[in-house]
């Protein structure tokens, strides 16, 4: 087994590969793809009635775009040196993709919580994807170019000490770090501040099932709980449909561990609806399926999910940290994704496979899961929100990756945070000029749009 000094001298001497002052040195490459050809590129694959909603999506804002863009990102970052210290990447790790959620112990958890895009790669992918978020919402709220780039700071400088200090621990000690939500209320100083963050984490403790139920399921005619037609957004399937999605759900079972089976089989499936999510994801098949426990009053909704191939697939080496086997099962990368990187992870984590060979992946749709409030927020803020995102991304990181070499390359000044910041910038002024493009290929007739939706 390598040492820890010899596990530091490999990330020094990824230095010479890629000196830290290097990454703050982003210019678009001369063959860049056309955002908006790649953006129809993924628009072949998906929903055609549901892709007006996502262009509509993107188009609200800068951040709106970044969201939405992972792919176009995914290839401006592949254009440019890499490090080659590979952890499993989260691979969409912007401001949002960060929250709070219940561990199967009902402890509420401050986590990453999107994994749609993982993926292993270098380290730094989604610290720059991180950094260039922060930078467009601080951009998007107002702030100015100098606070934009010190909130973008603050992530990366929160990424690196948290990395230094899981360089530390032992190899348990790592696995088993977290961040407790409750932990969060002594590091907000300021009253008005800390009563935002009460609210909002109660607010995610009644984001139950059983909350659920009363928003989203109305009485039949033949009497029983239905889910809510609310089109394009949740529309219930044909009764012929729901056939289909019944045996995407019985192997969706079998790929559940076997105690959590026996939890699932105590529940019938009672309704079934086709819903939008998100923004990058719109357009891609997702599903709400309504169960019955011990009576109507009892529910469990959980959500299956499109998983194709992770925006970074066509970039990076096949294969996952540890030398296994390649994941080719798009729903299958995505469960072992988040296993790996979350601290703790839905019971009900799950994938199968559905028709035309489409891949899946199943958990609960709502499970005390709640996000910050970005827009709008104060540049104090927006800073202290950063530094918890970049934490969190390093805890990820270090159960994945080999977090030691990691910090050897980080070392102990400020360089590599300060070039990340500096990438930050140069990436939102040009995310700037390609949401204007996408706005401008809106309004020209070029791109069919529903905005508001």
């Amino acid at each position: 087994m390598t040492s820890p000094t010899e596990r530091r001298r490999l990330g020094r001497a990824a230095r010479e590969l890629i000196p830290r002052s290097a990454h703050g040195r982003w210019i678009a490459a001369a063959d860049r793809p056309d955002p908006l050809t790649v953006l129809a590129g993924q628009s072949q694959h998906r929903l055609p009635d549901l892709v007006p909603i996502r262009y509509g999506r993107m188009a609200e804002s800068p951040f709106a775009y970044l969201r939405g863009a992972a792919a176009v990102m995914a290839a401006d970052l592949a254009a440019v040196p890499e490090t080659g210290l590979t952890v499993q990447l989260c691979g969409d790790a912007h401001l949002l993709n960060f929250g709070v959620y219940a561990s199967p112990e009902r402890a509420l958890l401050f986590d990453a919580n999107d994994f749609d895009e993982t993926y292993p790669g270098p380290f730094e992918w989604d610290l720059k994807r991180l950094a260039a978020s922060v930078t467009v919402a601080a951009r998007d709220n107002g702030h100015g170019d100098d606070r934009a780039r010190r909130a973008a700071l603050t992530a990366a400088r929160g990424y690196a000490a948290a990395m230094r200090r899981l360089a530390a621990l032992g190899e348990l000690d790592v696995w088993y770090a977290r961040i407790d939500a409750d932990d969060l209320l002594p590091l907000v100083r300021k009253r008005s501040r800390r009563r935002r963050v009460e609210a909002g984490l109660d607010k995610a403790r009644r984001r139950t099932s059983l909350q659920a139920f009363d928003k989203l399921t109305e009485r039949g005619e033949d009497g029983r709980r239905r889910i809510v037609s609310d089109p394009p957004l949740l529309e219930p399937l044909p009764r012929d449909e729901l056939r289909r999605v019944g045996k995407i759900f019985g192997d969706y079972r079998a790929t559940l561990p076997e105690d959590r089976r026996v939890l699932l089989d105590r529940y019938r499936l009672a309704d079934v609806a086709r819903t939008v999510v998100g923004v990058g994801s719109v357009g891609t098949r997702c599903f709400v399926l309504l169960l019955e426990g011990r009576d109507e009053r009892d529910p469990l909704f959980l959500q299956l999910k499109e998983a194709g191939r992770s925006v970074l697939e066509p970039y990076l080496p096949a294969g996952r940290p540890g030398g296994e086997a390649p994941v080719v099962h798009g729903g299958h990368r995505v469960v072992t994704g988040q296993r790996l990187l979350q601290a703790a992870s839905d019971i009900f984590l799950g994938w199968t496979t559905g028709p035309a060979g489409r891949h899946f992946y199943g958990r609960q749709l709502r499970d005390m899961k709640g996000s910050a409030d970005v827009a709008g927020m104060a540049p104090g803020d927006l800073r202290a929100y950063a530094d918890l995102c970049g934490r969190a991304l390093a805890r990820a990181h270090a159960r994945s990756g080999d977090r030691i070499a990691i910090a050897g390359y980080l070392g102990r000044s400020d360089t590599f945070a300060e070039a990340v910041a500096d990438f930050a910038v140069q990436y939102a002024d040009r995310t700037l000029a390609d949401h204007a493009a996408l706005v401008a290929a809106i309004d020209n007739g070029l791109l069919e749009a529903r905005r508001g939706v």
